[in-house]
């Protein structure tokens, strides 16, 4: 049985490496509990949730420059004004459908069959997507049209199917409706800021009876780590995409899917 504190880490830098890449966080987390046994309780179920902030905060570490202007402009700067309602335009179909339905597709679809599926065909589509001879005429992710807003926040919702992927939802999304490959990785950031906020604050409420002094601690060891990894990752991640495209995490997400069919086939 692994410690709490390794079972912290080990989840810290899952969630951390897989929140902004094309690949689903959610998904690999139900896995690492399903196979490792590292989510057999409701606090380290919600845990997964919980630790969601630590990558929230790398994203406005790493941006911090922009998003400060932004909300400086916020009441004088029609860029800075636009760009929010932009942000708050895309959140806005995941926060309904999420109002509506979170119980039934947390009773129904989050499974480890469901998330492997979800894991191949997502990663055919990325293939897919990143073969096509786009033409891009979208180069700043704070700047897109205000319907194209919209356009990406009802493809996000397609990540609430776990093992779709929140990012690679939205990543798809926005190169299909015109932008280059920084933009849509860039805007899929800013869209997670709201997303994943929601659900931190959302579950924490929920979870309040569950969390003690000693969960408070994991839960700070799990969000250090996700922060640290999530900040890496991210610049990494936005230079490789930009260069190669999305096909490495296409097979990295067709190879996990299917590694794991043939486990749950054996019954593991």
């Amino acid at each position: 049985m692994l410690s709490d504190v390794l079972r912290a880490v080990i989840l810290g830098v899952v969630e951390g490496v897989t929140e902004f890449l094309p690949v689903s966080s959610t998904g690999h987390l139900l896995l690492a509990e399903r196979f490792f046994d590292l989510g057999e309780t409701n606090f380290w179920k919600s845990f997964a949730i919980l630790i969601q902030l630590g990558a929230i905060l790398a994203i406005l570490a790493l941006y911090f420059a922009r998003l400060w202007r932004v909300a400086l402009g916020m009441f004088s700067d029609p860029a800075a004004q636009r760009f929010v309602i932009g942000v708050l335009v895309a959140f806005l179909p995941a926060a309904v459908i999420g109002a509506i339905a979170g119980g039934y597709i947390k009773s129904y679809l989050f499974n480890p069959w469901v998330v492997c599926f979800s894991l191949i065909v997502g990663g055919a589509i990325l293939l897919w997507v990143d073969q096509l001879d786009l033409e891009p005429h979208e180069h700043d992710a704070m700047a897109f049209p205000l319907p194209m807003y919209l356009y990406i926040g009802c493809a996000q919702c397609l990540a609430m199917i776990p093992g779709v992927s929140r990012s690679g939802a939205t990543i798809v999304g926005a190169m299909l409706l015109g932008a280059d490959k920084r933009a849509a990785a860039e805007f899929s950031f800013f869209l997670a800021i709201p997303t994943m906020v929601g659900a931190f604050v959302y579950d924490l409420y929920k979870n309040r009876a569950d969390m003690t002094m000693d969960h408070s601690v994991i839960v700070a060891i799990g969000f250090a780590v996700s922060f640290v990894t999530a900040i890496i990752v991210v610049k990494t991640f936005l230079t490789y995409v930009t260069r190669h495209g999305f096909a490495l995490f296409a097979w990295w997400r067709v190879i996990v899917g299917t590694l794991g069919l043939i486990a749950l086939a054996l019954g593991k």
